[in-house]
C-alpha cells in the first residue's frame, strides 16, 4: 500500500536531486525524442491524445452557450495550466519505453499504483486551483471594465473587445495577468510531475526543484514555454484537433527534457 507522504519522501527528509545546465539543442533532442514516442505507437497515443479536444471543445460549447463568452479565452489559455497534470500518462508511456517495458495505452493508468501518488494528487489540486483563480481573475477584470456586463451576443463581444478603449485595455491587462498565472504554473509544474513518476521525493521536494531547474535554465525553459505555447496556438487554430497530436508530443517531449535537466540517482 502506497505509504502517506507529501511534503518529503517516505524518509521524511528532502532530498533534492542535481540539476543540470541545458542549452538549445537539448529541446530539439527532447521534441525529437517526443515525436519518436508519439509515432512508436500513434494508435495509442492518438487514443490518449484525442482527451484534449474533446474536453477543449465541450469547453467551447459550454461557454458559448451558457453566456459565459468573456470566459471563454480565459478557458482555451489556461488549458495550458492543467496540461502537465492531463499529460502525466504520457510520461508514464515515455519513462516505460525509456525502460524498455511494454507501451500500452493502458499503462497509462499505471501512475495509479504509484508511490508518489499522494504528492501528484496534491500537485494536481494545485495546477487546479490556479486554473479556477485564473478564470475568477479574468471573469472579474471583464465586469469590471464592461460594467453591468449584461448578455451579449457573440459579434458584440468580439466588437467590445476588439474595438473599444475598455476592450484594449482587457487584452493587455488579462494577458499581463495570464502571464503571471503561466509562469507560477510553469515553474512548479516544468519537470515535477516527471519527477514524482521517476522518484517518490514528495511534493514539496519536486516543486523546489522544479523551480530550480527553470531558474538555472532561464533562457532555455522559457524558450520550452514559447514552443509550448506556439503548439497550443496551432492547436487552438485547427479547432482543437491539431491538440491531438500536439499534446502527445509535447508530453513525451517533457518527460526527456526532464531526463536532460535532472540528474539521475548513481546506480
Amino acid at each position: 500500500m502506497t505509504n502517506f507522504h507529501v511534503i518529503a519522501g517516505p524518509k521524511g527528509v528532502p532530498e533534492y536531486p542535481v540539476i543540470r545546465r541545458i542549452g538549445f539543442d537539448d529541446l530539439r533532442v527532447a521534441l525529437q525524442q517526443g515525436i519518436d514516442d508519439f509515432l512508436s505507437k500513434p494508435s495509442h497515443l492518438l487514443f490518449i491524445g484525442l482527451i484534449y479536444p474533446v474536453v477543449g471543445l465541450i469547453l467551447a460549447f459550454w461557454a458559448s452557450n451558457a453566456d459565459l463568452l468573456p470566459i471563454l479565452y480565459p478557458l482555451m489559455s489556461g488549458f495550458a495550466l492543467i496540461g502537465p497534470l492531463a499529460a502525466i500518462g504520457l510520461y508514464e508511456i515515455s519513462r516505460r519505453r525509456e525502460a524498455g517495458l511494454d507501451t500500452s495505452w493502458t499503462h497509462a493508468l499505471d501512475v495509479l499504483h504509484s508511490p508518489s501518488l499522494p504528492a501528484i494528487v496534491v500537485l494536481g489540486i494545485s495546477l487546479l486551483v490556479i486554473f479556477v483563480a485564473w478564470l475568477m481573475t479574468a471573469n472579474a477584470l471583464y465586469n469590471w471594465l464592461f460594467e453591468p456586463p449584461g448578455q451579449v451576443t457573440l459579434q458584440q463581444f468580439f466588437d467590445n473587445v476588439l474595438h473599444t478603449d475598455r476592450g484594449h485595455q482587457l487584452i493587455l491587462i488579462g494577458n499581463l495577468v495570464g502571464f503571471v498565472f503561466a509562469a507560477v504554473a510553469f515553474c512548479i509544474s516544468a519537470v515535477s510531475f516527471p519527477l514524482l513518476l521517476d522518484r517518490d521525493v514528495g511534493a514539496g521536494v519536486a516543486v523546489v526543484t522544479s523551480v530550480r531547474a527553470v531558474l538555472d535554465n532561464l533562457v532555455p525553459m522559457i524558450a520550452w514555454g514559447l514552443i509550448i505555447t506556439a503548439g497550443l496556438v496551432v492547436g487552438f487554430a485547427t479547432l482543437f484537433v491539431g491538440l491531438a497530436v500536439i499534446m502527445p508530443v509535447l508530453g513525451h517531449a517533457t518527460w526527456h527534457l526532464y531526463r536532460r535537466i535532472v540528474q539521475p540517482v548513481a546506480a
